[in-house]
């Protein structure tokens, strides 16, 4: 895993963050706007934030401040199921403690922030009770030039909040479009590590982040494929970026990939002596109550990141459709089979190492896809486990060897392999 940014003293940091800042931004002016949105000076370099505080204010209302580098635009909306404000910003590298946004204060339960796509950040607050945005506003600090976005709650009714509620983020977005590759007959393999950005996933007691730990392994994973020269290989995403779920699956699919691995780990902070890793395909119908209420979790990811989740590949059109998804199931199972022999020698693996749920990014009907929990970040013995180079590289090589086995036979395979489109998704890119 990338070692997370280490925190300098505030007012070291913010000297040297702002010596981006334009001259005319530090003379103590004001902006603000009630609409929920708020305009301001952008620079070629991401604005540094180093503190987020709430604080109660009049009349029940709460208030959100960053401390930031520079100005910044900001918009706010507000949505329901469940009830939530959601700021997007420009892009913002986020230097915040890990206990930032943790804490309850007035009409705000918890908030979270990261990546939300190339140029965009976001900060999603989880409200206690239904409220409204009221006031953004931008300010600069005089004594020493820090610049102050603050986002204003105000308590709403449940009516007027549903009302001002909307049922979509208005501008999703965006993905790289780049010409296939057609000549390159080898297999490709597509790399899903979970969460991202503004969705942290499972987080461990020592404040280390899901995302984290598999976007490393998930980079590790792909150069030891490269590394052969018998795979292409992408990865969903490739820096701590969200993707929402259903875009992963067409990422897979509009690139035609020949098998799809999602990387996770999982937490159970009630019984921290569960360990071990578990490897999941996609089914209507859960293996046990654990794998269903695991499933649901991880489809709340769009939700989390203030997106709403679309349907995606998983309604069947016709009997073809249906046929082929029963077929890439089969070697989805067969695929976790062969995992499973080759991880179990190199891995604590739990008790029931094969299981079937209904996760969103695994109803792909054309590409093989399973997805792999590596253990729980609640387990110290999986935890340490997780952080080793040694093992990671001991994993890697077990699933490398898997995928080989896989498409050694392929000679043996009758799934159709779909056509190979004009153009193929890129992964994000800065």
């Amino acid at each position: 895993m990338p070692p997370r940014a280490r925190l300098l003293r505030p007012a070291l940091f913010l000297a040297a963050a702002l010596m981006a800042v334009p001259v005319a931004a530090q003379d103590g002016s004001r902006t603000g706007t009630n609409a929920g949105t708020s305009h301001a000076v952008s620079g070629q370099q991401s604005a540094v934030a180093i503190a987020a505080d709430l604080s109660a204010g009049a009349g029940g209302s709460t208030k959100l401040t960053l401390t930031l580098s520079k100005p910044i635009e900001a918009r706010a909306f507000v949505m329901e199921r469940p009830d939530r404000v959601v700021i997007d910003l420009a892009e913002v590298n986020f230097q915040l403690g890990p206990e930032t946004g943790r804490r309850r204060e007035g009409l705000v339960s918890s908030f979270r922030y990261g990546l939300f796509a190339p140029g965009r950040s976001r900060i999603v607050v989880d409200l206690a009770q239904p409220a409204n945005v009221g006031r953004i506003e931008t300010t600069t600090r005089a004594r020493d030039g820090a610049v102050l976005l603050s986002v204003e709650f105000q308590k709403a009714d449940r009516e007027a909040f549903r009302r001002a509620a909307v049922s979509n983020d208005p501008a999703p977005p965006s993905r790289k479009v780049t010409a296939a590759e057609p000549t390159d007959s080898r297999p490709l393999i597509m790399i899903d590590a979970g969460h991202g950005g503004i969705d942290p996933g499972a987080i461990a007691a020592t404040g280390i982040f899901e995302k984290d730990i598999v976007f490393g392994f998930a980079q590790a994973l792909a150069g030891k494929l490269e590394a052969s020269g018998r795979y292409r290989v992408r990865m969903t995403r490739d820096r701590d970026v969200f993707v929402p779920l259903s875009e992963r699956v067409r990422i897979a699919r509009e690139a035609s990939a020949d098998l799809f691995v999602s990387i996770h780990a999982d937490s159970i902070s009630s019984a921290p002596q569960v360990r071990g890793a578990t490897i999941y395909t996609g089914s209507e119908k859960a293996t046990d109550a654990e794998s269903a209420k695991l499933a649901e979790r991880e489809n709340k990811a769009d939700a989390a990141a203030g997106t709403e989740s679309s349907e995606g590949p998983g309604h069947i059109a016709d009997i073809l459709q249906e046929l082929t998804l029963r077929e890439t199931r089969t070697f989805s199972s067969g695929f976790a089979k062969g995992l499973m022999s080759y991880l179990g020698p190199v891995m604590e693996m739990s008790n029931k190492p094969h299981r079937e749920a209904g996760f969103v990014v695994l109803r792909s009907p054309d590409v093989p896809s399973v997805l792999v929990e590596l253990g729980y970040l609640s387990s110290k013995r999986d935890l340490d486990l997780l952080q080793s180079e040694a093992w990671r590289a001991d994993v890697t090589g077990g699933m490398a060897k898997a995928i080989d086995a896989f498409f050694a036979n392929r000679t043996s395979l009758t799934r159709p392999m779909p056509p190979r489109r004009s153009a193929a998704i890129a992964p994000v890119s800065p």
